[in-house]
């Protein structure tokens, strides 16, 4: 134990960074749900109260122009944009994960054009995507075909016109392989759509760099911009043309205040946006979004996978033999910056480790998630975890 204790106080004091621990309000609570909900970045109070106070109560409609809440969607898209490796214009920022995977994914379906009438989806994906993926398809007249990421490479096809995958696997932390699979998915003719939910602000994505076409992730987990903050989606330059939405509203018109009854779409990524924009929680998450400044993705991901390395290792150590079970893939490039934990009794399990000051989270039947947020998470906090996770199932 001590040498566990040891090695973490190490690891802390050459932290590169450690410091901005210090830019998110926390408390001695040991915080490991940072895959569902961020930690609050010290910088956004004051910036909403100014956001209400002076741009709202003070300037009122004058904030529109003055205060640059037309072009907020753009703007902060182009904050996101280095983080999932994409150049600028090409991330608008609004609505839900969900509106914009179903943007995403029937849009894809009419660039694939005809013939092609089958939509590939990921069976282990978020349940919303896959309630998504079988509305778009009635819409569009395609079968849906759920299958394992592993097996998208083998039924794809001429019929294929769309494939919406997950980056990394929301309940297991199992990262899978983008590349590869936009290229099989390329290969096929097909349009691909990734959700970046838990895999943003976490590890290294490379949009651009492998040719993705279209992708759709939140902001409130590792991007920290809030409950309910608002999501965003990436159209790759070479398509934006053709991106039809689904939902053409006045917002994503080439003249939003023509008030025309006919639609044209607006130029490059503004076509996704869709209606007024939710301005109190976007500008939070432009704030929110400060705390990145000069922090290199890739050394976040060094810092994951240490950090998961680190925890594994506490937990064979403090842990009772056989009382949990890895999902979590071991091999690093299998791996995003959660950790998940079968365990027989997981609910009642998770609930006394909040009342002891280690917050995960619970996901039915029997699994315990901890999110690794490099930003804020530390080595002793991660060896304290296992440690009280030891002594709760003992």
């Amino acid at each position: 134990m001590s040498e566990l204790i040891a090695r973490a106080e190490k690891s802390d004091a050459a932290d590169e960074l450690a410091s901005l621990r210090s830019q998110f309000v926390l408390d001695d609570v040991v915080y490991l749900d940072g895959n569902s909900l961020g930690a609050l970045p010290a910088a956004v109070p004051g910036r909403v109260e100014d956001v209400v106070r002076r741009q709202w109560g003070a300037l009122r409609i004058r904030s529109w122009d003055e205060s640059g809440w037309w072009t907020a969607p753009e703007r902060i898209g182009d904050l996101i944009a280095p983080l999932v490796g994409a150049a600028a214009g090409q991330i608008v920022v609004g609505d839900s994960t969900s509106v914009n995977v179903f943007k995403a994914l029937v849009a894809a379906v009419r660039m694939a054009g005809p013939g092609r009438d089958e939509i590939v989806v990921d069976a282990t994906t978020f349940p919303t995507d896959g309630y998504i993926a079988g509305s778009a398809a009635r819409m569009t007249g395609c079968t849906l075909r759920p299958v394992t990421p592993s097996e998208v490479p083998g039924v794809l096809g001429e019929r294929t016109a769309a494939v919406l995958l997950n980056h990394v696997d929301y309940r297991t932390g199992r990262l899978h392989d983008l590349p590869a699979l936009t290229a099989a998915v390329h290969a096929a003719g097909a349009v691909v759509v990734w959700d970046l939910c838990h895999s943003a602000g976490a590890l290294p994505v490379g949009l651009d760099e492998h040719g993705v076409d279209l992708a759709v992730g939140c902001t409130y987990k590792y991007l920290n911009g809030a409950p309910g903050s608002p999501a965003y989606l990436y159209v790759r330059s070479g398509l934006q043309d053709r991106f039809d939405s689904p939902l053409p509203g006045w917002n994503s018109h080439a003249e939003p205040f023509g008030m025309r009854p006919d639609y044209e779409a607006a130029p490059g990524a503004l076509r996704g946006r869709v209606g007024t924009p939710d301005i109190l929680s976007m500008l939070a998450l432009e704030a929110a979004l400060e705390v990145w400044d000069g922090v290199s993705v890739e050394a976040v991901r060094a810092k994951s996978l240490a950090l998961t390395d680190f925890f594994l290792e506490c937990v064979a150590a403090y842990v009772p033999e056989g009382r949990v079970e890895s999902l979590t893939p071991a091999a690093h490039a299998e791996r995003g910056s959660q950790v998940a934990l079968r365990c027989e009794d997981a609910g009642d399990v998770m609930k006394r480790l909040i009342e002891r000051g280690v917050v995960g989270d619970f996901r039915s039947p029997d699994v315990l998630r901890f999110g690794f947020t490099p930003l804020y998470v530390g080595f002793a906090d991660v060896e304290r975890a296992a440690r009280v996770l030891g002594e709760v199932v003992a």
